[in-house]
């Protein structure tokens, strides 16, 4: 029997691509700049499933342009607003992501940024690569510690509860709002407490961290009304999407004081960021980096080839969106 014919959009793991060549009949694009939203469609013609990335954009326009071949889409991402759902349901195309490979990578990442946040490491890194640095002083870049502060967590999901086991590492009280609220047994695992409005968060997080996804109802939340809600010279670290930021308040807030720091993964418009970002000293700033461990993208990779392996057996698939 002919194997199935998969499109990879981008350069994966050699683990993952040694499974899908295993398996399928693989066309991968390897190639530099990034494959096209026109070179995927057109490829899609002549294979029988795609798996693609955060970087290729789905909205319905391009989804309606999909050959009608293609009915099975897995995204190498536990985000999936990069593709319009609806749209794929009223196409009868069934889409999955891998949502479970980030959980530790982009937890850690998180508490990277709360510790070089709290920290000022950005700002001492930069020192010492300018050959600016004069020397040890009782007062150079004093920062705080991270012991017996209150993390506010907003999204208590894998994510929110893996950086609640880290910072409970670091002798953080955490505190956390979701719209739904954990288990007992769960809230005693992290000895985590629950808020019930986002309000109420705000008002003790002396550091702030953003774990929830992108949907209508959280995109661009943190604005300058929730900005005023919390502690003089928090903290926020933000580890999920760039659109739930309001760059312009977060960026006004950073100058001005009323935020201490800012440690961000994620940007809206990424790769080009809000260009206020750049000169500001109390920053520090990833290029993407939450799920960039090799066990975390081998774990991806294998989530997205579950889905379309399920898809091919006509079983659900594992970890389906549509």
């Amino acid at each position: 029997m002919a194997k199935k014919k998969i499109l990879i959009t981008w350069p994966l793991p050699e683990a993952v691509m040694a499974r899908a060549r295993e398996t399928y009949d693989v066309i991968a694009h390897s190639g530099e700049p990034k494959i096209t939203i026109d070179e995927m469609l057109e490829t899609a013609k002549s294979v029988d499933a795609i798996l693609l990335t955060l970087n290729e954009k789905c909205p319905k326009e391009v989804i309606d342009r999909i050959p009608e071949n293609i009915k099975c889409v897995s995204t190498f991402s536990i985000g999936f607003d990069h593709i319009d759902l609806e749209a794929c349901k009223a196409r009868g195309i069934k889409v999955g992501n891998a949502p479970h490979g980030v959980t530790v990578a982009t937890a850690e990442i998180a508490m990277l940024l709360l510790l070089g946040s709290a920290r000022r490491a950005a700002e001492g890194e930069k020192m010492i690569r300018t050959r600016s640095w004069p020397g040890w002083q009782p007062l150079q870049l004093v920062g705080q510690r991270l012991d017996n502060k209150k993390l506010g967590i907003y999204g208590f999901g894998k994510i929110g509860q893996a950086l609640a086991q880290r910072a409970r590492g670091f002798d953080m009280e955490v505190h956390y709002y979701d719209i739904y609220r954990a288990k007992p047994e769960v809230e005693a695992k992290y000895n985590a407490i629950y808020h019930d409005s986002l309000d109420s968060l705000l008002s003790v997080s002396e550091f702030f961290s953003i774990n929830a996804p992108s949907t209508p109802e959280t995109r661009y939340f943190f604005n300058k009304d929730v900005i005023e809600k919390l502690p003089q010279g928090a903290i926020v670290v933000n580890t999920a999407r760039g659109d739930l930021v309001n760059d312009e308040d977060m960026i006004a807030a950073l100058k001005s004081g009323r935020l201490g720091y800012a440690g961000l993964d994620v940007f809206a418009g990424e790769p080009k960021i809000h260009e206020g970002y750049y000169d500001l000293p109390n920053t520090f700033l990833f290029p993407h980096l939450g799920s960039a461990a090799v066990e975390a993208r081998n774990q991806m990779g294998f989530e997205a080839l579950d889905n379309i392996d399920a898809f091919f057996a006509g079983r659900d698939m594992p970890f389906k969106l549509a």
